[in-house]
């Protein structure tokens, strides 16, 4: 199969050669297609505009000869090779840059080649159709994230939590560890975030990816600590800005899942011996939130334990409930 991770490399290829495009409609395109070769990319340029041709390069011939930007066959796949000089090529593989010599390049291709020459007025069919809509599927995030933001200084504001360092701070650290969830979700359901990629790498890269492959990552087997920790930021925030008065259940609450922090660390440390940075920042976070209910007095409004709290536990489970349950159509190796 002829494709990176999330952009195919029929989309990197038209954006090295200059030819208007969407990502989202030439995407489709490349992973419609009924065979995904050489042959079948040359008949989909050819719909763009663009001409090309495969040439099959003789034990001798060197790569330097040849215009870029091309696509080169690998024994285990293809790449875009879009310079040659000095000695070096930089070429693109699931649309990360590499730069190789150009003599261990030519000994790991197979021989064939596809070189492309697109006309003036090349480029995607509809194009500004596709374009609007892709504007359009950009935008609605962006308005997503403004009317969450929106709603958020709204019940700051309306219910009071700015008044009281502790609980202003509460507010903010539920929000970080919900990014840092979420972030965790995504790992778990295998969708490629370069945000969190980053993120593991801080103190152990791969750390993040071998911890959520291992059994100790689902609570009682089946539910994944991720949805377990997304459930547990995104109701406490919810709780915090719309029902500030039920800030001693929130406390209690967070008395309760300290414990798992040091589980946590303990496991990491000497059952996987390898560390999850979005973890550790879980633990962390969930520590700063102890301090804060404590700092602000909170705790002593923890009993005696009232319906509110019961509620809360239910809502958590809730939450909980309906992750676990989307989980699966989340997950992209479902999708393969």
């Amino acid at each position: 199969m002829i494709s990176g991770e999330d952009t195919t490399i029929f989309t990197d290829y038209l954006a090295a050669l200059g030819v208007k495009h969407t990502k989202g409609y030439s995407d489709m395109k490349f992973r419609t297609m009924p065979f995904q070769t050489m042959f079948g990319m040359k008949k989909l340029l050819e719909s763009y505009g663009v001409e090309s041709c495969g040439i099959e390069l003789g034990e001798s011939a060197s790569i330097e000869q040849i215009p870029v930007p091309f696509i080169a066959q690998l024994s285990n796949g293809y790449v875009i090779v879009s310079d040659v000089s000095g000695g070096m090529a930089t070429y693109l593989s699931q649309s990360q840059v590499e730069k190789v010599d150009c003599e261990r390049l030519r000994r790991a291709m197979t021989g064939r080649v596809l070189v492309a020459s697109p006309s003036d007025n090349a480029g995607e069919p509809e194009y500004e159709s596709h374009r609007f809509t892709e504007v359009a599927n950009r935008a609605k995030k962006w308005v997503l994230l403004a009317a969450c933001l929106a709603l958020f200084v709204y019940a700051f504001v309306s219910n009071g939590v700015y008044r009281h360092l502790s609980t202003a701070l509460l507010a903010l650290i539920d929000v970080a560890g919900l990014y840092v969830t979420w972030l965790l979700v995504q790992k778990s359901a295998h969708i490629k975030n370069r945000h969190a990629d980053a993120v593991c790498s801080v103190v152990e890269a791969g750390g993040c990816d071998d911890i959520l492959s291992t059994t100790a990552s689902k609570f009682f087997g089946i539910f994944g600590w991720s949805e377990v920790g997304f459930a547990y930021f995104s109701v406490s925030l919810l709780c915090l800005l719309m029902f500030p008065q039920c800030i001693g259940a929130l406390a209690l609450c967070n008395v309760l899942c300290l414990p798992f922090s040091f589980w946590s660390v303990w496991y990491q440390r000497f059952k996987a011996k390898t560390w999850c940075t979005l973890c550790l920042c879980v633990q962390s976070m969930l520590w700063l939130l102890f301090f804060c209910y404590l700092g602000g007095g909170w705790l002593k409004y923890a009993w005696p334990v009232g319906i509110d709290f019961v509620v809360l536990c239910a809502t958590y489970l809730a939450v909980m409930l309906g992750l676990n349950a989307i989980m699966p159509l989340l997950d992209r190796n479902n999708k393969d």
